[in-house]
């Protein structure tokens, strides 16, 4: 059985586009699951912080928006994309909304939750946790939900 790979999955873009996760090859991506009534939802501000400091250096956010914890995240995608950019100016690629738990949980996570299974084993306990793939498309680190982007900088700038 071939050892599946960040590359062999894809997601729909919040403007309702498939992209290939073969896209990001030879990148460092972070992926979020985010939400835009979430306690932690100023961490948009950190991670756009992050994208525009790194981006020239191969970094690249992934932001999954996502409603299963506290039904923080109830619009729209138009709504989703809005908030972002008018409240944050949130630049890095943001995806169609997902479940990153369950039965219905995005594939993507599923993978990503298996490879690096947390504190709380292999669910993603609220939003805001963040995945680290190397520029070979292997999983390397998982951050928790209260982790701040400027917390995970120093880690960003050693393996960029």
């Amino acid at each position: 059985m071939s050892q599946q790979s960040f590359y062999d999955f894809e997601a729909e873009s919040i403007q309702g586009k498939r992209i290939p996760m073969s896209a990001y090859k030879g990148k460092t991506v972070l992926v979020v699951n985010t939400a835009s009534q979430c306690g932690l939802t100023p961490q948009y501000e950190g991670l756009e912080k992050l994208y525009q400091k790194y981006e020239s250096q191969g970094l690249v956010i992934l932001g999954f928006p996502c409603n299963q914890f506290g039904k923080q995240e109830k619009g729209s995608a138009t709504e989703i994309e809005t908030f972002c950019q008018v409240n944050y100016g949130v630049s890095f690629s943001m995806f169609s909304k997902v479940e990153v738990n369950g039965s219905q949980a995005h594939p993507l996570f599923v993978y990503l939750k298996a490879s690096l299974g947390g504190v709380f084993g292999s669910t993603i306990k609220w939003n805001f946790t963040k995945f680290v793939i190397d520029k070979n498309g292997r999983p390397i680190q998982r951050f928790a939900p209260i982790t701040t982007p400027e917390a995970i900088e120093k880690y960003l700038q050693e393996i960029l």
